[in-house]
């Protein structure tokens, strides 16, 4: 994994190519260290049977944009990330329209980061809230 692609808008959506998440439709807006942005316009194919969003949707729409935002906030030397532990609330629901989540760092240390993320819809309305916890992985 080239580390320094995923400091850029370009860099994010590019390592997406070939991935679920080109295959669910995310993309990335913002990146910088600490933060990442990035959003989906919903399809039929990522709601539920009942026909209201799915919730592995928002999920994985979240968890991306941590997880992209920790290899952009890694510590010189680190060579990558695996997620140990994830939560999701969830407030609300969409049925159609772009929903957006904003993944933000609140710890950063040399084994762990910790990041939380917002997701809503174009609107500003809140679907969830996410929190996980990233064990950062050094060269053996």
């Amino acid at each position: 994994m080239d580390i320094s692609s995923f400091r850029s808008i370009d860099g994010l959506n590019a390592a997406s190519q070939g991935t679920l998440i080109e295959l669910l439709g995310i993309r990335f807006t913002h990146v910088e260290n600490g933060l990442c942005r990035g959003e989906l316009v919903l399809k039929p194919e990522h709601l539920a049977a009942n026909g209201y969003l799915h919730a592995a949707t928002v999920i994985a729409l979240a968890d991306t944009a941590a997880g992209y935002g920790c290899v952009a906030s890694l510590p010189e030397g680190a060579v990558g990330f695996t997620t140990i532990e994830l939560k999701s609330n969830f407030f609300g629901t969409a049925r159609d329209g772009t929903i957006k989540a904003e993944a933000r760092m609140r710890h950063g240390g040399r084994t762990t980061q910790i990041w939380d993320a917002e997701v809503e819809t174009a609107d500003g309305r809140a679907l969830a809230a996410f929190r996980c916890t990233q064990l950062i992985l050094w060269p053996r």
